[in-house]
């Protein structure tokens, strides 16, 4: 059986699977971002982020704290993500 994915579902599966990672500091960041930016994404980009909630939540935490270097096919988006999600906790 072939399953189609509407655009709308996608983006949700996508936002629940940002908010719904495993571990609630994954959650913590890609939640909002994924709140504040999915809808704008490019149909490239939205490629990028699936590959990005590929990962592990251990291999982009360490990323994001520059213990490991994230693959280069994810590295710009997760530095956005990053940013974003520095940007917010300085405003709390």
């Amino acid at each position: 059986m072939i399953t189609t994915e509407t655009p709308e579902s996608r983006l949700k599966r996508m936002k629940m699977r940002s908010w719904r990672r495993g571990t609630k500091e994954m959650d913590l960041v890609l939640g909002p971002w994924a709140d504040a930016h999915l809808d704008a994404l490019t149909a490239a980009e939205l490629e990028t982020y699936e590959l990005l909630l590929a990962e592990s939540d251990q291999d982009l935490m360490a990323c994001l704290f520059n213990q490991a270097q994230p693959k280069p096919e994810i590295a710009a988006l997760l530095a956005q993500i990053t940013a974003f999600a520095r940007d917010r906790l300085r405003k709390v």
